[in-house]
């Protein structure tokens, strides 16, 4: 089974100065403002959105679903999986580079033991397609979890 999305980003002016805006097709990106101040100094994203924090909610998404289909096939629901993932840039080599992800994990699932659930974790981590996309850079997990 093959998928796949698009997005479309068109860019004015200098890598500096200039904006941008995003569009998907199903219209959830509709002229989605970006821009190198939206990247480096609104944190709060209230400017726009910019490549980390897409990039943040790719991975987040992804791992959830993948630790809720581990889950399942190890005879369990989910009652929640909350994850936050925050994507570092920083300085390399005299330019930009994405120098680690942190996955912050908080599980519940009803009967399940936790050994099983970080143990699950994991390989989620390892296993969801972004993760294996984004294999040159650092990932850790950080997981709490509730029976």
């Amino acid at each position: 089974m093959a998928t796949s999305r698009r997005a479309t980003a068109v860019w004015q002016g200098t890598g500096l100065q200039g904006t941008g805006t995003l569009n998907t097709a199903n219209k959830f990106f509709n002229n989605t403002p970006y821009s190198f101040k939206t990247r480096v100094e609104s944190e709060a994203g209230a400017a726009g959105t910019n490549p980390e924090e897409l990039l943040a909610a790719a991975h987040a998404s992804c791992f959830a679903m993948a630790l809720s289909f581990a889950i399942v096939q190890a005879g369990f629901v989910a009652d929640e999986l909350k994850v936050e993932a925050k994507v570092t840039l920083d300085t390399v080599d005299g330019g930009f580079g994405v120098t680690g992800i942190v996955l912050q994990l908080a599980g519940r699932v009803a009967g399940m033991g936790e050994a099983q659930f970080l143990e699950l974790a994991n390989g989620a981590k390892a296993g969801c397609p972004i993760s294996k996309a984004l294999g040159a850079v650092p990932i850790h997990l950080d997981a709490t979890f509730a029976a």
